[in-house]
């Protein structure tokens, strides 16, 4: 419906995604925040569907923080339990729809059996070209910042340069996000590729994730392509 409205040479190559709400959407409606959580495992179902109608090359969504640990072992276990279905019920679609999918973040205190999920997934999608779908898990952009360090001290590095950090960043294989939506109104990036969000537009919408659709995405896309970006030049 609205693809044809959408200019596409000038599209974002990566958009980064907080998928901020999920907690709000179920209290609204008196629910579990798991159920909030279990309403955004879908809304991040159709928003693949729509990146990819809109032919848009990487996303990453932000699906559990440095931060999250701070919330209580159920809600942490439901998230995790959520994640685990998605990659088993969606296997297929992933082959079906051409999506690659990835991880970034620290994976050594997630669950040993979410760990080898994940890693399988991703060997078994990894020649899938459609989109890739990154999930940042366990991560923070200062611990980014500061693995990155630390990998380059162990190398013997004396002297680091940005080229040095970039290349050593979980992202080391993704553009820089050129777009990132934080969805329920906040407008803030709590710890999200601050590094490489340098010259990121930021689009904040009030809608709360589970409610983000593909009428949602079109209107972020429109926005972007009404930004004028300089890169600090002038044209």
């Amino acid at each position: 419906m609205f693809k044809k409205y959408i200019l596409s040479e000038n599209l974002p190559k990566h958009i980064g995604i907080i998928m901020d709400g999920n907690g709000r959407w179920a209290t609204k409606r008196g629910l579990p925040r798991n159920l909030g959580h279990k309403a955004g495992i879908d809304a991040v179902v159709k928003t693949i569907d729509a990146l990819i109608k809109f032919k848009i090359k990487a996303v990453t969504f932000f699906a559990f923080s440095t931060e999250n640990w701070k919330r209580s072992e159920q809600e942490i276990n439901g998230i995790f339990n959520l994640l685990r279905d998605y990659l088993a019920k969606n296997q297929n679609d992933f082959f079906e729809k051409g999506v690659k999918i990835t991880s970034i973040g620290d994976l050594t205190e997630f669950p040993q059996d979410l760990v080898d999920q994940l890693e399988d997934i991703r060997k078994k999608t990894k020649n899938n070209d459609k989109l890739i779908v990154n999930f940042a898990l366990n991560y923070g952009g200062k611990d980014d910042i500061v693995h990155a360090v630390n990998k380059l001290l162990k190398e013997g590095k004396n002297q680091i340069t940005d080229k040095d950090i970039s290349d050593n960043l979980y992202t080391n294989f993704l553009p820089d996000p050129d777009f990132v939506i934080r969805t329920s109104g906040e407008q803030r990036v709590s710890n999200f590729m601050i590094y490489q969000m340098a010259y990121s537009e930021l689009y904040f919408p009030k809608v709360l994730w589970p409610d983000f659709n593909e009428k949602h995405l079109y209107e972020a896309l429109k926005n972007f392509q009404k930004r004028d970006r300089r890169f600090g030049g002038i044209k």
